[in-house]
């Protein structure tokens, strides 16, 4: 299985970057992972929010092939602990699922159409971060998730 991040906007950042390539990095070892960026949309100050999530909405949408499961990163998603999302991958993994695909939108969220088409939500925590820190978390709990399943001390029950 492939997990791949798709995320709107690049990551600002140096730092939260060089701590996101660090655990990409570490992730190599066990699963193929990707991280794709798809670009802020343009003049977004002349858009309704409801416009700025369709056009968003349209290129995460474009971005997939029919095989891809599609989860979204979501406020009102599911919230599972980091052992509960290690076990939630695995069973992924189990299905034999080529392409787990996990979105992080843009900062209203997403259109409807994404919602329609997701096959999953998951929330990360009751707060709120920035887009680029949730790159961040994503991408360590992906870590974390693998390093549980196969016992590895990086998780300290």
């Amino acid at each position: 299985m492939t997990i791949k991040l798709l995320a709107i906007g690049k990551t600002d950042s140096k730092p939260l970057q060089s701590l996101i390539s660090e655990y990409e990095k570490r992730l190599k070892h066990y699963i193929k992972f990707e991280i794709e960026l798809i670009p802020d949309i343009k003049n977004v100050k002349n858009l309704s929010e409801t416009q700025q999530k369709e056009k968003e909405g349209e290129l995460i949408l474009k971005k997939l092939v029919p095989t891809d499961v599609l989860v979204l990163l979501d406020e009102s998603g599911k919230h599972l602990s980091s052992v509960g999302f290690s076990e939630y991958l695995q069973k992924k993994m189990n299905a034999g699922i080529k392409q787990l695909v996990l979105v992080i939108g843009g900062p209203y969220g997403f259109s409807d159409e994404v919602y329609t088409a997701a096959q999953g939500k998951i929330s990360l925590s009751k707060m709120t971060f920035s887009h680029q820190m949730v790159r961040l978390f994503v991408t360590e709990q992906i870590y974390r998730a693998f390093t549980i399943l196969r016992n590895e001390p990086y998780h300290h029950r």
